[in-house]
C-alpha cells in the first residue's frame, strides 16, 4: 500500500497504541522501522501465523517488545483459514 521506513514513523508522532492487520505477506517492513518512536502497546491481528511469528520475533528481539499474550479464532469454519491475534507491550 505504501512504504514505510524510520522516517515515516518518526513523522506520525507520538502514538500509545497502534492496531497493525497487514496482509498475509506481513508487516516486517513496519516492524523493523518501528525503532524508539513506536508505541507502547501492538495489537497485531494477521491472517497468517508464519509471517505474524516472523514480524513477532522483529518485536520481541529487536525491537524491545514483550509478547503479552497471543490467541488464534477460526473466524472462517469449515476452511484452512485463521485468524491470530497477538499483544506486545514495551516496557
Amino acid at each position: 500500500m505504501f512504504e514505510v521506513d524510520k522516517s515515516t514513523v518518526a513523522g506520525w508522532g507520538a502514538q500509545d497504541k497502534w492496531l497493525i492487520d497487514p496482509p498475509r505477506d506481513g508487516a516486517i517492513d513496519l516492524v523493523k522501522a518501528i525503532g524508539t518512536e513506536g508505541p507502547r502497546r501492538i495489537v497485531y491481528v494477521s491472517c497468517s501465523p508464519a509471517t505474524l511469528a516472523r514480524d513477532a520475533g522483529v518485536l520481541v528481539h529487536q525491537q524491545g517488545y514483550r509478547l503479552k499474550g497471543a490467541g488464534v479464532f477460526n473466524m472462517f469454519p469449515h476452511t484452512a483459514h485463521v485468524e491470530s491475534l497477538a499483544l506486545f507491550d514495551r516496557e
